[in-house]
């Protein structure tokens, strides 16, 4: 063979190769959430903070209330120019014989959550987070954990508190839950194709067994057997709705559940007493969580502090890294609280994201 011959085939496999590459899927990041009511501009800027850092593409699935549907098409359609994500919009759903006990468990439309993997059935892995999600960091990485989980790991949540002494569910639950302290499922990062496909273990639930099979046998549940059942059996015991659902679940499925640190799904509980995240105090906040409406009331002014500065800001690179600063000044004005007196915390993970994201040159990017 010639060596032109050679380069010619040297070029052509490198060519293919190249191309190739090119043709490979990108992956994408699924991400969930449900708006109901007063949700909207909440929502909007949970998924302006994902855009943001992302570095993936993200695929939204935006559950909502019909009358919400016109504003999020019209702002997100707005945004098209990022060519970062697409969206799909969904009607608020649940099982037609149940649908009125399902949409006012707890908040309205919350539980909507529970019967992601039997909508979606064609997504394999999906985040869910509620509305009052900022993220801090990239997306990528808490779906980067997917990868962590075990053969036996259907999803991943956080500790509803490091701390005993002010812990909810080992306190006041009238029902089983999950480990010391219970689990959090604002955050709740889940492989469906495993959730789909388990059977779950449900000991001494002779009761849930005769409301399916009207007998005594033991039968083996799958997702979509056990909701109704659970709902039936605990609902007069239940504070926290889909959520104590599902620390019911991973309590009698412990070997199921991936926990991740406090830092990934940080509240108010976590520093209103005193700095409770230890994970946090290291490495800064990663997912801030602003549930009890923190983001719109007084009572915890470095929440709300976060959650003005990125609904403000825009897309632009130069606004983006602007925001530090006055961000840095509205934070220090918190410090008589607990929580303000750690503000550090708040914006550690924060300048690096932005560091990270647009302090590089484009093509880096």
């Amino acid at each position: 063979m010639l060596p032109s011959d050679v380069c010619g085939m040297n070029c052509f496999w490198e060519a293919a190769f190249r191309y190739s590459l090119k043709m490979q899927p990108v992956e994408r990041v699924h991400l969930a959430v449900v708006a109901c009511g007063e949700r909207l501009e909440e929502t909007l800027t949970m998924l302006k903070s994902a855009l943001i850092f992302s570095i993936k593409p993200l695929q939204f699935h935006i559950f909502a209330e019909d009358q919400l549907h016109d504003s999020f098409k019209g702002i997100l359609n707005s945004w098209s120019f990022l060519q970062t994500f697409n969206y799909s919009l969904y009607p608020i759903t649940f099982p037609s014989e149940n649908a009125a006990e399902w949409k006012k468990l707890f908040k309205p439309c919350a539980s909507q959550r529970l019967f992601l993997p039997l909508i979606l059935k064609e997504v394999d892995s999906l985040l869910y987070v509620d509305t009052d999600i900022l993220f801090l960091r990239p997306v990528d990485d808490i779906w980067s954990l997917l990868k962590k989980f075990n053969s036996t790991q259907i999803a991943a949540m956080a500790p509803e508190h490091e701390e005993p002494r002010i812990g909810w569910y080992n306190r006041f639950a009238r029902h089983p839950y999950y480990g010391k302290t219970g689990v959090n499922s604002g955050v709740m990062l889940m492989n469906m194709t495993r959730m789909r496909r388990k059977y779950f273990k449900l000991d001494s639930f002779t009761d849930i067994y005769v409301y399916i099979r009207n007998d005594m046998t033991t039968v083996r549940l799958r997702w979509g057997d056990i909701l109704m059942p659970l709902l039936k059996k605990y609902k007069l015991n239940i504070t926290w709705g889909d959520q104590d659902l599902l620390n019911i679940i991973f309590f009698h499925n412990p070997e199921s559940l991936f926990v991740f640190p406090c830092q990934w799904n940080y509240r108010p509980d976590h520093c209103i007493y005193g700095s409770n995240c230890q994970e946090a105090e290291e490495e800064g906040i990663f997912i801030l969580h602003g549930n009890r409406g923190v983001y719109h009331d007084d009572k915890q002014p470095a929440f709300r502090a976060i959650y003005e500065a990125l609904r403000n800001c825009s897309f632009e690179d130069d606004n983006i890294h602007s925001l530090l600063k006055p961000l840095e000044l509205e934070l220090q004005k918190t410090v008589h609280t607990y929580c303000g007196k750690i503000y550090k915390i708040f914006i550690k993970q924060l300048t690096k994201s932005i560091q990270d994201r647009y302090d590089r040159p484009p093509k880096e990017r």
